[in-house]
């Protein structure tokens, strides 16, 4: 008894591990997903190892009958595959059998008439609710199961055992029924992981635009009043070109605002090639000094030579941002440094200013698209580099203290130069 016991477990534990592969492989595998005939040739490679198992180490054999499982998997398939899945499992079922054991009338009629039968029935299999195709598949599994004992007996003098109702009539419905419940299961996960997917990606499409459109819409709107002011008869030269400049200067803050936004959403340039990062942040420097000669800010860098590999103007735009972000957080002057550091693994490029800071709860959403501690500020800058600092296999780490400052610490992987 503790022998067939032990060999029911393992013909279970074949169908639950062929089960289990079949969902891994057709969840993390894009190929198996475009059609529905890979899907199925799958699911027929997946339920042959199994089926064979079950017939190589069946649950226990006696002198005129060898038992096993074999019916498990060969059904599951025909339920969800019908007649593309459950023909090449017949014929690999029967070849497997008359190699083992050879040639059985029996055998061929029974699962014969299994195969008919539950292609037919898995028409209406298909189109079951989750908890009637439980019931459905251990019904139809204990049907058949009959049937094949009355046509086993109509062919030969059959004889039914004790341990043949047991073993072949009994326990396949519950087998199937609890593998049924597996897949059923594995299905729902899939599907609803997939729905919580799309739901997040309409998630951030929708904050994305609701931001946009709000941030647009300001100056859209005072360059509209600034142009009807201007539209009046006794309004002075002087006024009109007052108006014009502000119309302009709230142009150009939206056309920035899209410029960020498709900066972030255009995919990263294929193109990489090496360049030395210390040339690029003097750059980024030069650029940025008269904005901090306005801030009373004294950028102090030190920049050691080294060399990584990127889009050298996505790399400028990135510091751009993020030195930019730390001059405009020191609004009563201060001073911004500019470190890099070099190991044999990385190059670590550390930011640090001597601004207002940030409290947790902002720290928490930096990179957040349209979260800003600056009263204009879009957060669109902050999102953009994180972006170029992962495409360039890059990490980040942001630390913030309220009153104290803020440190960016960025680490790209280091080229040696030959």
């Amino acid at each position: 008894m503790t022998y067939i016991n032990q060999n029911v477990l393992n013909n279970l534990f074949y169908i639950l591990v062929s089960i289990f592969f079949f969902y891994f492989l057709y969840d993390h595998v894009r190929f198996f997903q475009q059609k529905k005939v890979y899907r199925r040739l799958l699911l027929v490679v997946c339920l042959s190892v199994p089926l064979i198992l079950c017939m190589k180490y069946p649950i226990y054999i006696a002198p005129d009958c060898v038992h096993d499982l074999r019916q498990v998997p060969f059904l599951i398939g025909t339920f969800y595959g019908g007649w593309t899945v459950s023909v090449p499992l017949l014929f690999v079922l029967l070849i497997a059998r008359f190699m083992m054991y050879g040639y059985q009338v029996i055998t061929v009629a029974v699962y014969v008439m299994m195969c008919i039968c539950g292609s037919l029935f898995s028409v209406l299999f298909q189109r079951l609710t989750r908890k009637q195709r439980l019931v459905a598949s251990a019904v139809m599994t204990f049907i058949l199961a009959i049937a094949a004992t009355i046509l086993a007996i109509a062919i030969s003098d059959f004889q039914v055992t004790q341990s043949y109702v047991v073993d072949f009539i009994l326990v396949p419905p519950v087998a199937v029924l609890f593998v049924v419940f597996i897949i059923e299961t594995l299905r729902e996960a899939l599907l609803i992981r997939s729905e919580a997917i799309k739901l997040e990606k309409m998630e951030v499409v929708s904050q994305l635009a609701a931001s946009i459109s709000h941030e647009i819409r300001n100056p859209l709107t005072v360059v509209k009043g600034f142009m009807q002011l201007m539209k009046a008869k006794d309004i002075s030269e002087e006024a009109k070109e007052q108006y014009m400049n502000i119309a302009l200067e709230e142009l150009n803050r939206a056309c920035a605002i899209i410029d960020d936004y498709l900066t972030f959403a255009k995919p990263f340039p294929e193109k990489s090639e090496p360049f030395p990062v210390h040339h690029e942040l003097k750059k980024v420097i030069d650029m940025l000094r008269p904005l901090a000669n306005m801030h009373g800010v004294q950028i102090v860098a030190t920049l050691t030579p080294a060399t990584v590999v990127g889009n050298a103007q996505y790399f400028r735009q990135c510091f751009l941002n993020i030195i930019k972000n730390g001059i405009e957080a020191m609004e009563n002057g201060g001073a911004l440094y500019v470190d890099v550091h070099v190991d044999e693994k990385a190059v670590t490029i550390v930011v640090c200013d001597e601004g207002e800071g940030m409290t947790k709860e902002q720290l928490a959403r930096f990179g957040e698209p349209y979260f800003s501690t600056k009263e204009k500020g879009t957060g669109l800058g902050a999102m953009v580099s994180i972006r170029i600092i992962e495409m360039m296999n890059g990490t980040w780490n942001i630390k913030s203290e309220k009153g104290r400052g803020t440190t960016i610490t960025v680490s790209l992987p280091f080229l040696l130069e030959k």
